[in-house]
């Protein structure tokens, strides 16, 4: 799997966790200071994690569709692969937190088809 061939440390994180602190810092510094605001940046490294772990999951279940569908994977292009991406991460945005059922079930959520112009 995946992580157990990356084992990133806190250290491999940095680049994310610093990702992190400018996108909250800029939202903290147009905001005037509320209590609580050090909670937020404090929170940074569960989140790091959290995104290390999504990644992780779907990098793993798109791999296994790619070798289900027949294509070939080759080690040294899988050794390659980091879980700490983030350019998919929206800070920004609005989230809906429903789970889906197949997500409550224990399932994942459906990749992406790279075909899909409307995806």
């Amino acid at each position: 799997m995946l992580s157990s061939k990356y084992g990133e440390s806190m250290r491999d994180k940095l680049p994310i966790c610093r990702w992190l602190a400018l996108s909250a810092s800029e939202c903290l510094a147009t905001r005037e200071y509320r209590e609580g605001q050090e909670d937020q940046l404090g929170a940074l490294g569960l989140v790091a994690n959290m995104i290390v772990l999504w990644n992780t999951i779907y990098t793993e279940a798109a791999l296994e569709q790619l070798r289900k569908e027949g294509f070939p994977i080759r080690e040294e292009d899988e050794a390659r692969l980091s879980p700490l991406i983030h350019d998919h991460i929206n800070l920004l945005g609005r989230y809906s937190f429903a789970m889906p059922d197949i997500v409550a079930r224990g399932g994942l959520r459906p990749l992406r088809d790279p075909t899909d112009r409307n995806a």
